[in-house]
């Protein structure tokens, strides 16, 4: 047989029975009708849905990898804001459905083969809640979308007719890739023969393909900024309008949008970085970004627990394509990594600096300008309701050295995980001067906090870094923390830019990367390309 058939029956085979000595027992004919059925999506990821496709119910990773992807609806296409796209059973705008991935079922043979036969999408019990599917209805209007497979809908008979055929199908994706869901879902085109009224039927042929659910993917510090997020503030100790100010000015250097988050919506919380985490999802065919909402429902210190949550320790995991990297910080009295490193662009070795907050390199400046004869020169300087710190009085205090050798002790535990697991030599971290002091929390419970305003918690957008302004000791008419900063960071091309966040955001337990977010560039690689 050559093709699909054109009539039920058309094609036929002679069957015959021979005894021992060679003649014919008996002779049948055995009618038949070849149908030909292809379920297809993406299995290229190239962006176009292939027919008659093979290897459709195996995903596998690489450049030369095969297998659909899929995309998790969250974002808002509809004609309102509302809630998320995946919250409707119904498609909400032209932009909605373009988020879906198509699947295209293709059938070729007599029309005759379904009077006795059905042809049925189906997707398991396990798999539905992950997914929805809407059968197109043939013309432009949104209506014609229809919901078929999901929860509660677990089979769909589609109505064929003789001849070729190609339906389309729009299927959209509901839950990430977490804890007890690899992110793999399965659709199933099968066509059963009728066997009477209370039997579903017998399976005849099944084809299927196999979608993964797109990973949510975040983005470093060393990828192209776009656009820039900061809360308008007004408390107790005044407003940040100054501090807005320098963010805006950072980020028109930087070429950056710019969006302050006003107080009617901040509701008094400064700290947006905590509160979400900016990343995208991608498909051959869309790409867009998705916002991770943290679990915190209170302040800094508050929402600083000891340790991140199962929850969303076992969601990084699931996505596969960006392991997570656990670190120690349970010595600070906040506890976000953030007060102790933070990540720089450089045009040489890997990409990247690695900067890590330094006790050590701060005593041996303070050490340097001491026995240069400076010993008096102050920290916190012209700074209202701040006592001011002379560099002996610093060095000279043995429990201040004691609570930065415990400092230093826990950041060079993380130094030898950060360099193991990123595969770092000590040629692409830098050290950047900074002191802690031991703090209680309104719990009760000690850490460290930043004595002086943390140095490693910047912003950062391309070559341009918005850094704490430390108030450190000015020797000839300038910081000489200051100064340190910009003879490690300038010769790697990177412009220093310090912004004063000492009361409205040193004061509260953060700093300027703390009460700034960043959305950026997405990576260049495809996540399906690489191999976890």
């Amino acid at each position: 047989m050559n093709g699909p058939s054109s009539a039920v029956n058309d094609n036929k085979v002679r069957v015959s029975y021979y005894g021992p000595t060679g003649e014919m027992l008996a002779s049948a004919l055995l009618y038949l009708t070849c149908m030909a059925i292809s379920l297809d999506a993406d299995t290229n990821r190239n962006g176009v849905v292939q027919t008659n496709s093979t290897n459709k119910s195996k995903w596998t990773w690489g450049p030369d990898g095969k297998g659909a992807v899929l995309l998790v609806n969250c974002d808002r296409d509809g004609p309102s804001s509302g809630e998320m796209d995946s919250a409707y059973l119904h498609v909400r705008s032209q932009e909605d459905l373009q988020d879906m991935s198509l699947m295209i079922l293709t059938t070729e043979g007599p029309a005759g083969i379904f009077e006795n036969h059905k042809l049925i999408l189906q997707v398991s019990m396990s798999d539905a809640p992950k997914l929805r599917v809407f059968h197109d209805g043939g013309n432009t209007s949104l209506s014609s979308y229809k919901h078929v497979l999901g929860s509660g809908k677990l089979s769909y008979t589609v109505e064929c007719s003789g001849g070729k055929q190609q339906k389309s199908f729009f299927v959209e994706g509901l839950d990430f890739p977490d804890a007890g869901f690899e992110g793999l879902v399965y659709l199933n085109a099968t066509l059963l023969e009728a066997s009477g009224q209370s039997s579903p039927g017998t399976p005849v042929f099944s084809d299927t393909v196999v979608f993964r659910v797109a990973p949510w993917i975040m983005t470093p510090n060393t990828m192209k900024p776009l656009e820039v997020f900061v809360c308008s503030i007004v408390d107790s100790l005044g407003s940040n309008k100054s501090f807005l100010e320098a963010v805006r000015m950072l980020a028109k250097e930087a070429n950056c949008k710019l969006t302050v988050c006003p107080l009617e919506e901040n509701q008094y919380d400064r700290w947006i970085q905590d509160e979400m985490e900016l990343g995208y999802v991608e498909a051959p065919h869309k790409l867009f970004p998705v916002v991770f909402d943290s679990p915190r429902n209170s302040g800094l210190e508050e929402a600083g627990a000891r340790q991140m949550t199962q929850i969303v320790r076992d969601f990084l995991y699931a996505q596969k394509v960006q392991s997570p990297v656990e670190l120690y910080s349970d010595w600070l009295r906040v506890g976000h990594v953030d007060e102790f490193m933070t990540f720089v662009p450089a045009p040489d070795r890997k990409g990247f600096r690695l900067l890590l907050a330094s006790p050590f390199a701060c005593y041996k400046l303070f050490k340097e300008k001491q026995r240069e004869g400076y010993g008096d020169a102050a920290l916190f300087e012209g700074l209202r309701k701040k006592r001011r710190k002379t560099i002996d009085e610093i060095i000279n205090n043995k429990s201040y050295y004691r609570v930065n050798a415990d400092a230093q002790s826990c950041i060079d535990w993380n130094r030898s995980i950060l360099k193991r697991k990123l595969g770092l030599s000590e040629g692409d971290i830098i050290d950047i001067p900074q002191l802690f002091l031991l703090e209680e929390s309104r719990v009760g419970a000690s850490g460290a906090g930043a004595f002086f305003p943390n140095m490693v918690n910047m912003l950062v957008l391309g070559k341009h870094l918005g850094i704490p302004k430390p108030f450190g000791p000015v020797i000839d008419g300038q910081c000489c923390l200051e100064a340190e900063v910009r003879s490690l960071l300038e010769p790697l091309g990177l412009t220093c830019t310090f912004i004063d966040d000492f009361f409205s955001y040193h004061v509260y337990k953060g700093e300027v990367h703390c009460g700034t977010n960043v959305r950026r560039e997405p990576f260049s690689c495809h996540w399906w390309n690489i191999v976890p």
